[in-house]
């Protein structure tokens, strides 16, 4: 049953379409036992009643599903007729084992039925050939079922279209040949999880299976393709397979069996691999026997200034771009090209870390695959190398000049990583250097001996320096309302309380969260590469239980709880220091006073203590916040727009508190009790204004639809929960609209008998004067007038904070208001003044103190 606290509150988001495989949603449930046909009743109904039990969620969630990026449209289009084919098919589906729920991403591709527990693993959690099912039956209210010769699994889709096509895809694809007789195959012993399997080899790969008798029903934990592998002893008994992605180390039962074993994986290998001297130098490296683009086996092909190894088909793409993006050579036929240092250089580095470059960004759902169509290769490698759509930009990519200057620094070094990450993001190989003797970083390189770093930059000398575009994402997002619950490192949705996971958020993609709770609400917002979202959790312990995971599972080593209590904001960013060049990425957690910088590499972690005298400086074109405190001058680059906005404005925050109430103070002074005599409507407008609107020029003075208005304070004022704002501009505009108009309609903020007094203060010659009688005249209004005109001045507040950016100063502000405010008052000089006096010295009028200097602006101290 839904539960009541299920409001309709519009946020940002979090999905992609998957450009490439069919998806549906549903819920698959998994049950394991005897054939379905020997299943007592009431087994079957115990598990029918299983596949009910519906999942709790513990929190609301709006994302905004972004379509993508500009080249998916094409992309879809073209695989549209390939990949609707009717054996093809897949998507996030929740599994039933034994008593627990699992999330996995479920593929069907006409001849294996494969359960992933990410979208982007390379290894299975469940593999079975389409042979081995026996029988597949179409069941009430969404569910199926599917026999195999020992094995029965239970399935509930998400509705019953879904299970439809599932039950059409499994029938379609039946009458598949069996696999052959394997190879090889015995028990064996893997150490990572340690756990007997048995191992079998069918062609050119090895699958695994939990025991000899899942091998005898054909259902496999996984499968290792041996064209990608190498095979290594390791000790008396024991092997190693080494692949791109992960390396597997084994145990045989005896030396001899080893030997066996041994043999065995060689010969395949050996089968897979026609290969020359070159290419077998290169792939010496497991990532380079996979292509950089598509994954896929035993690329012959190379880019040798992008470092890349790809396949036949993608380098014919590369070729397109022409030699100034990409230059193209063949590991086996352009045997003149392939210096020692060039060879050297892409077995050091090569794919892993040219991808970790040019294809950091890549969302799971735009990865192409070995099997894309060629407008799905094309349009991805345009958007990846030519477009730089998924590149790791250099933290000093904002500035040319400071790039130049990095790179001649680095080439006097062995860190070829950050000179392929400078040349990325635009560093130019022929710029000058300053010494006459070495005008070029060539001749840096050449000088200090570093022969990788002269190879890499030849071949860099004459390609193009492209300035990339910093978004991606297209302008026409469309939302939607979940439920959403964490479980391990994934956060699961849901269309309603009750029903089937629908999709799967990997926690490791979440690159800043920020508590945004306002007022009477608890809400954190979560940010991706891509897409945001706004959670809402009943209580404030929820949402602090929620971030602490999240924060726990993207922290490289744990850390205990007590150390996250109070966080605020927690973003990846890059730091660097003083007027060093040098970066490092760390995650930065912004708590009461304390800024606490932990390295995504190595357990470092630093606090820096943020007084009452620290300084902030934002570019806001650069995402870059300048944090200069005592002893110490932070740089921290954010990689989206968003975390750099909010971070600005908690620091801003936090140095008007740190500046009245001394260390300790907290974020948000406003008690939180306030809120309770303040209309749910007003603070509904505040809140999302506040979230939304701090930097849209003209806020308040620029009008939004006045039907849509009007129809939104009418719901306001009778289901305020109910409201749904669009989080867009016009939506800031909307909300703006409908906070005046609510204001105008509340019983009188200042009763027309107050107003005589508040006209004899504002005509009094003497600020401090004025200041002191309209403190009085706060006393003499009621507890709900107070609450009202403070929450709405402390907001006004925060927006002349941000009149660089909206153009909304405190004059414009209170020309814009005073009307509201004062009624008939409002072409009064007197009450204008006013009116901006109680926004320019609220803290001093509102809470008390005297006037203090801080930093760029000015703030009045408690």
């Amino acid at each position: 049953m839904r539960q009541e606290k299920d409001e309709n509150i519009q946020y940002p988001s979090l999905q992609s379409s998957d450009a490439a495989v069919q998806s549906d949603q549903g819920l698959i449930s998994w049950v394991e036992g005897s054939p379905a046909c020997s299943d007592p009743p009431s087994a079957v109904q115990n598990r029918q009643q299983k596949c009910k039990a519906p999942r709790v969620a513990t929190i609301r969630v709006s994302r905004r599903k972004q379509t993508g990026v500009e080249w998916q449209a094409s992309a879809q289009a073209e695989e549209a007729p390939v990949r609707d084919s009717v054996v093809s098919r897949s998507s996030w589906l929740e599994v039933w084992q034994g008593r627990r729920h699992r999330v996995l991403w479920v593929t069907l591709d006409g001849k294996l039925l494969s359960l992933w527990k990410k979208r982007t693993d390379k290894f299975t959690e469940v593999v079975l050939h389409v042979s081995c099912i026996t029988n597949v039956q179409s069941l009430e209210k969404g569910r199926f079922s599917i026999s195999t010769p020992k094995k029965h699994f239970e399935f509930m889709a998400n509705n019953e279209a879904v299970r439809d096509g599932w039950v059409r895809s499994l029938h379609a694809s039946r009458g598949q040949k069996p696999q052959e007789a394997p190879q090889q195959c015995s028990t064996l012993v893997m150490k990572d999880p340690r756990a007997k399997v048995y191992g079998a080899v069918f062609g050119h790969e090895l699958w695994i299976y939990h025991s000899k008798e899942d091998f005898a029903n054909g259902v496999g934990m996984f499968y290792i393709s041996m064209d990608v592998a190498q095979v290594k002893q390791t000790g008396r008994r024991n092997f190693s397979l080494i692949t791109p992605y992960k390396t597997f180390s084994f145990q045989a039962d005896s030396s001899r069996e080893q030997a066996v074993w041994l043999a065995s994986l060689t010969q395949v290998i050996r089968n897979a691999l026609s290969c020359s001297e070159v290419a077998q130098h290169i792939w010496a490296s497991p990532w380079n026997k996979v292509c950089a683009d598509c994954g896929s086996a035993n690329p012959e092909w190379a880019s040798i200034n992008l470092l890349t190894v790809i396949c036949d088909a993608c380098a014919g793409q590369h070729r397109s771009m022409g030699t100034s993006v990409s230059k193209v050579r063949s590991l086996k036929m352009d045997r003149k090209v392939w210096t020692e240092p060039l060879i050297q250089l892409f077995v050091l580095y090569g794919n892993k870390a040219a991808n970790e470059v040019w294809g950091y960004n890549v969302p799971a759902a735009e990865q192409i695959l070995a099997d894309a169509t060629p407008n799905e290769r094309r349009a991805f490698v345009l958007a990846k190398y030519s477009k730089g759509l998924y590149r790791r930009a250099h933290p000093l990519a904002c500035s040319q000049e400071l790039l130049n200057k990095r790179l001649c620094e680095v080439v006097t070094g062995p860190d070829v990583s950050e000179t392929l990450s400078l040349l990325c993001s635009g560093a130019r190989v022929m710029c000058q250097t300053g010494d006459p003797q070495c005008p070029s970083p060539i001749s840096l390189a050449e000088r200090a001996g570093q022969a990788l770093q002269t190879e890499l930059l030849r071949h860099n000398e004459y390609t193009g320096s492209t300035v990339y575009e910093q978004t991606t994402c297209s302008t026409a997002p469309s939302d939607e309302e979940l439920h959403g619950k964490l479980e391990d490192d994934q956060f699961l949705f849901s269309e309603e309380n009750d029903s089937a996971a629908c999709d799967v958020l990997d926690l490791k993609e979440v690159i800043s969260i920020f508590d945004c709770s306002s007022g009477p609400t608890h809400e954190f917002e979560m940010l991706t590469l891509r897409d945001r979202m706004q959670c809402v959790a009943p209580t404030q312990e929820v949402l602090s239980s929620h971030m602490q995971h999240i924060m726990k599972v993207l922290l490289p080593w744990p850390v205990p709880s007590s150390e996250l209590d109070g966080v605020r904001a927690f973003t990846r960013v890059s730091l660097r220091e003083g007027g060093r060049l040098e970066h490092r990425e760390v995650w930065a957690a912004l708590r009461n006073n304390e800024l606490l910088l932990y390295s995504t590499r190595g357990r470092q972690r630093e606090k820096v203590l943020l007084t009452s005298s620290f300084r902030c400086n934002v570019d806001a074109a650069e995402n870059t916040i300048e944090l200069v405190t005592v002893d110490r001058c932070l740089s921290l680059q954010f990689e989206l727009q968003r975390p750099c906005q909010c971070w600005n404005m908690l620091l801003k925050i936090l140095a008007l508190t740190a500046a009245g109430a001394g260390r300790g103070a907290p974020l948000y002074p406003a008690a939180s009790s306030l809120w309770s005599e303040v209309p749910a409507a007003i603070e509904k407008c505040i809140s999302h204004i506040t979230q939304h609107g701090l930097t849209v020029e003209g806020i308040y003075r620029r009008c939004g639809t006045a039907l849509k208005i009007s129809k939104l304070v009418e719901l306001l004022n009778s289901a305020p929960n109910k409201v749904q704002f669009d989080p867009g501009e016009s939506g800031v505009l909307d909300a703006a609209g409908a906070l005046k108009l609510c204001l105008r309609q509340q019983v009188e903020l200042i009763p027309q008998s107050h107003m005589s007094f508040w006209v004899q203060a504002a005509a009094h010659p003497v600020e401090a004067e004025r200041l002191t009688a309209y403190r009085r005249g706060l006393d003499s209004l009621s507890a709900g007038q107070r609450a009202i005109l403070k929450v709405l001045f402390e907001h006004l507040y925060q927006v002349q904070l941000y009149s660089h950016v909206n153009r909304m100063t405190p004059q414009n502000l209170a020309l814009v208001f005073v009307p509201t405010v004062f009624r008939d008052y409002g072409m009064s000089t007197d009450m204008v003044r006013l009116t901006r006096e109680l926004i320019v010295h609220y803290t001093l009028i509102f809470q008390g103190g005297a006037l203090v200097e801080t930093g760029n602006f000015v703030v009045t101290a408690l």
